[in-house]
């Protein structure tokens, strides 16, 4: 099969699987088996594209073009193509977990999740392989809609208004903000294609050039940049899968993904020069400022959140650096935060299933019921922290290597403070867990792990946590083409 066909048949796989999904909605077993089935068959047709993209190729596809000059087409350079390896692969490991969450806590409407699901993955890869800014935006709005009924998927008054900030929030920033700045490049470049060096004309003012990057980065709600950025723990309502989608899967990488390719292939790195320092405060102070809100959240999930929301803005720092160096960072940090995010967000679903705690303060002794999954709690809170053998130490070592070779003490300084914040909101829950002993409630009434399903996916991400720090030389290569 050429290239070009497997772009087309990548975006169309998951929607004939939420058409079976559909089909098969009276047996539960059918229907979670055509939601697997459909994500390897997705993956392994994207590995597929792995081997000619790392030989140069840039597969495209022009679906249509409904104006001249606008065409809605698909290209595969290499952050798409990580980003589509990072979406397809973990919706994988993302469906057996579900499998024994929705059984596990007998949630409704299960048929309507996965098809929600599967048609998140689409738009995800759609925005993966996005060749323009009309594509992009066009699926980036898909992916926002499409995500809204697992937000409210729980059908409470919480869940409704929790969904009503998430889509306030998503659809306020890209209509007020980055419609106007996709329409603004198209006025001025006369195209929106993505090109490496980007595509503005060469002596643009300085002053456009900043009220441009600035509608951009405002207008990639998805980044969570304050103060955009409340939609992320408003939508914690959801299911733990969901949050595991939004968090790690699809949707706050679409986010940071955008930033990346807009900063490389719109605006170019040298256009870029003495223009983001104001975008390395504002993600500077996202960091700190998220990682002191986690530090004091006693809820799990809101500390997660408020960690997810710190993370991201350690991609769109280094991105703002505009090296190469800290772009190879930015892109690796994509990866590398999805794995051990979703760890995190599976463990705290896995705590929920087994033992109905939400509370950090809660989980004394918790390490000795569930050794498992306390386990690969502290592999995805050392891969954030920055501690190797855990993924993320990679990737925050090209950002502070680039950092320190330019000259960026003020950034060296954010991420020696975030780390820090970092260890202080995940230490002491690894330590309650193991050395602590359990309540006296506990003790009473004992439990042990979550469902198969759901200890087996997330021991696997965990398990791909430490992988990719010892073999994330593709993942590195896909870096480096990016800006070669």
């Amino acid at each position: 099969m050429s290239p070009a066909a497997l772009i087309l048949v990548a975006l169309v796989l998951p929607l004939a699987g939420a058409i079976g999904i559909v089909l098969a909605r009276r047996q539960p077993n059918l229907r979670e088996g055509v939601t697997l089935t459909t994500a390897v068959a997705l993956f392994a047709c994207v590995i597929q594209l792995l081997a000619p993209v790392l030989a140069g190729v840039r597969p495209e596809v022009l679906l249509l073009e409904p104006l001249p000059g606008l065409p809605i087409a698909f290209r595969v350079e290499p952050l798409g193509m990580l980003f589509a390896l990072i979406a397809s692969g973990l919706w994988i490991v993302n469906s057996v977990y579900s499998i024994g969450y929705m059984r596990g806590n007998n949630e409704k409407n299960q048929t309507r999740f996965y098809v929600c699901f599967a048609l998140a993955i689409a738009a995800a890869l759609a925005i993966a392989f996005a060749a323009n800014l009309l594509t992009l935006f066009l699926f980036y709005e898909v992916l926002t809609l499409i995500t809204y009924p697992l937000v409210t998927h729980a059908g409470t008054d919480k869940a409704r208004a929790g969904g009503r900030t998430y889509l306030a929030i998503l659809m306020g920033t890209s209509v007020l903000f980055l419609l106007p700045a996709v329409i603004y490049t198209w006025h001025v470049a006369g195209t929106t294609d993505f090109r490496p060096g980007g595509i503005l004309p060469a002596g643009m003012d300085t002053g456009a050039v900043a009220v441009l990057l600035a509608l951009f980065m405002f207008g990639i709600g998805k980044a969570a940049l304050m103060p955009f950025h409340r939609w992320l723990p408003a939508a914690m309502v959801a299911p733990t899968p969901v949050s595991a989608l939004l968090h790690a899967v699809a949707v706050v990488k679409a986010g940071v993904f955008s930033v990346v390719k807009v900063i490389v292939y719109v605006f170019g790195l040298d256009a870029l020069v003495g223009a983001t320092d104001w975008l390395i405060a504002i993600s500077g102070f996202t960091i700190v400022a998220a990682s002191i809100v986690a530090l004091h959240a006693d809820n799990l999930k809101r500390r997660l959140a408020y960690s997810t929301v710190s993370q991201l803005s350690y991609v769109v720092l280094a991105a703002a650096m505009i090296a190469p160096l800290s772009i190879v960072g930015a892109a690796l940090h994509i990866a590398t935060h999805a794995f051990a995010k979703i760890t995190l967000f599976f463990t705290a679903g896995a705590i929920y299933t087994a033992a109905h705690k939400t509370e950090v303060s809660q989980l004394d002794g918790i390490g000795r019921r569930m050794p498992w999954t306390m386990t690969a709690f502290t592999i995805g809170a050392l891969s954030l922290i920055g501690i190797p053998p855990a993924a993320g130490f990679v990737s925050k070592w090209f950002i502070l290597s680039s950092a320190a070779t330019g000259g960026h003490y003020m950034v060296i300084a954010v991420l020696v403070v975030s780390t820090l914040l970092n260890a202080a909101y995940f230490l002491p829950i690894i330590h309650a867990a193991f050395f602590k002993p359990p309540s006296p409630e506990d003790v009473a009434h004992p439990h042990g792990e979550a469902p198969l399903p759901m200890v087996l996916a997330l021991m696997a991400t965990a398990g791909g946590t430490i992988a990719l720090f010892f073999f994330s030389t593709q993942l590195l290569q896909l870096a480096q083409q990016l800006v070669a």
